[in-house]
């Protein structure tokens, strides 16, 4: 039996066929795994800008089988962090010293923000860390291990 092909069809596939190739899939968003980065500055939801007195008091570090560090001012801390998609990133626990930092530390806000980052994304050499509900963005330079 011969099968009759309308000239619809042949339209669409002529036109498919002159498409072109498909665009290349995004490449994946690099790793964290073995990055250390010391914080430039953070920007809330609302616009706040709040930058480090000294960038170097506030540091992470990210190590490849999946733990990190922490310098958050005058506190040291150690935690977990798992990327289940590029792009994608959680930070675990905290096990974290307790001195009291001086007054204007962002040790606090810091603290209680890494439990809610969500995502990452590594443009022109800077580590964007963002939190969960446009919480706002974590802004960090690359630093020597």
């Amino acid at each position: 039996m011969r099968r009759r092909v309308t000239p619809g069809v042949l339209v669409a596939v002529l036109l498919a066929g002159c498409a072109g190739p498909l665009p290349p899939p995004p490449s994946p968003a690099p790793s964290l795994g073995g990055t250390t980065w010391q914080l430039v500055r953070f920007k809330g939801s609302d616009d706040t800008v709040v930058t480090p007195e000294g960038r170097s008091h506030y540091t992470l570090a990210f190590a490849r089988d999946g733990s990190f560090s922490a310098r958050i001012d005058c506190n040291r801390a150690r935690g977990t962090w798992t990327s289940a998609a590029p792009g994608q990133v959680e930070l675990g626990p905290l096990a974290l010293t307790r001195a009291m930092c001086p007054p204007g530390s962002l040790h606090d806000r810091m603290v209680r923000h890494l439990s809610m980052v969500r995502s990452y994304i590594i443009r022109d050499g800077r580590l964007f860390l963002s939190l969960m509900a446009d919480g706002g963005i974590y802004e960090f330079a690359p630093s020597a291990p």
